[in-house]
């Protein structure tokens, strides 16, 4: 049996790569449940065994220390000093200035599953629309052959781009599963996820949006 040591006085907050996990599928595992309910809370709480047991929905003491070391190893899950606070600007004002971060260009723009967009910087307003309209597309094409794709190809992603000579993306259309919700961030350029800006996006969109989705009170979690 493994043996674990809590560190004192820290809290817990996802990781930009825990963050991309916990929207990259409506799939329920243990570990996106956690994350996901780490993502809902209004400050990130204190690293303590009674937290860990209410965020991961288990009982058991050990359990919990297992869980949150895989989370730890794969990097989705961090211990930081400083409490955070969920950010209280509205969406509309706050949402541009996070998406500018997310690309190298400065152009990007989130859209909703009905191809309107709800934020966008540094694209023009008609291209933002035409963008936003395309992601949605882009989805229902994916529903339809997302069997090919994961069954057949093994290709677990589910982001498109239109791509260069080289490969490299020119826009890509990364979709964010939040409970019944999907949206897209559009990004001109290489995405840049390994932001501090990324996870406040989603966790901005999280306690908006989760009502409908993996919570604490799933039971059927696979680990």
């Amino acid at each position: 049996m493994a043996s674990y040591k809590l560190e004192n006085s820290l809290y817990l907050y996802p990781t930009p790569a825990g963050a991309y996990y916990a929207i990259a599928s409506n799939e329920a595992d243990k570990s996106r449940q956690f994350l996901c309910s780490l993502l809902q809370q209004q400050q990130t709480p204190s690293l303590n065994i009674d937290n860990l047991k209410i965020l991961m929905n288990l009982d058991n003491e050990e359990s919990c220390l297992d869980l949150l070391y895989h989370c730890q190893r794969l990097g989705w899950v961090q211990g930081v000093h400083e409490i955070l606070h969920f950010p209280q600007q509205p969406m509309e004002k706050l949402l541009p200035g996070l998406l500018t971060k997310l690309s190298h260009t400065g152009k990007a723009l989130l859209a909703d599953n009905e191809g309107f967009y709800l934020a966008s910087s540094g694209f023009p307003h008609e291209v933002s629309e035409e963008l936003s309209a395309l992601s949605a597309e882009i989805a229902v094409v994916y529903n339809r052959r997302s069997g090919v794709l994961i069954k057949n190809l093994g290709l677990a992603s589910n982001a498109w781009a239109v791509i260069d000579a080289s490969g490299n993306s020119k826009i890509g259309f990364w979709p964010i599963m939040i409970g019944a919700q999907r949206f897209h961030i559009v990004i001109s350029g290489p995405p840049s996820f390994n932001q501090a800006e990324f996870v406040s996006l989603i966790w901005v969109l999280t306690v908006r949006y989760a009502k409908t989705g993996i919570t604490k009170e799933s039971t059927n979690a696979k680990a």
